[in-house]
């Protein structure tokens, strides 16, 4: 993205014009698993949820989850489901509202049909716990933009118009209203 604003800095930007006066901060590492996201994010958030302010998480993993590495899934479906439960009952146990967006696209045909049935099992765990969900990875491989920047990268990351695809996505799962309420 030469804009260097990727999907997290876009949505705060549509927050922004909607009213909400948002700060964001990505905290995402490449190549990192749901599994080690879930060991860090307290320690990383902390320092960044000041008291008696209007907090919120949001939460993006799974690609990562889905790549298979020396012969088999980094971690399998059943812990990404199941650290995403325990991170989000961490998150309502300390009153933090939290947003999931499920994973994109890899530019893996096989990859992405693994990540394809998790997004599909996330958006079920987060319907169960009333939290907001946007599942994305099923219009972003029909997506133009998203599948030929990704394809002229690095294999799964857009340029601009492919994380001004994925962003629209976010905010139509309900963002705007979700950080205004």
């Amino acid at each position: 993205d030469p804009g260097c604003r990727g999907w997290v800095g876009r949505v705060g930007a549509a927050a922004w014009a909607a009213g909400a006066a948002v700060t964001v901060y990505p905290l995402g590492v490449r190549h990192q698993t749901s599994v080690q996201i879930a060991a860090r994010w307290r320690a990383e958030a902390a320092p960044r949820l000041r008291e008696g302010a209007d907090c919120r998480i949001v939460l993006s993993f799974g690609t990562n989850d889905a790549t298979i590495e020396d012969g088999a899934q980094r971690v399998a479906p059943e812990l990404s489901v199941a650290t995403l439960e325990r991170v989000l009952d961490e998150l309502r146990g300390l009153g933090l509202p939290a947003f999931v967006v499920g994973p994109p696209p890899s530019g893996d045909a096989a990859q992405d049909e693994r990540l394809v049935g998790l997004s599909q099992r996330f958006g079920a765990r987060c319907r169960e716990r009333a939290v907001p969900f946007a599942g994305v990875i099923e219009a972003l491989l029909q997506t133009p933009s998203w599948v030929r920047e990704a394809a002229a990268g690095d294999g799964s990351h857009p340029a601009a118009g492919g994380y001004d695809a994925l962003a629209k996505l976010v905010l139509h799962a309900g963002w705007c209203d979700w950080v205004g309420s």
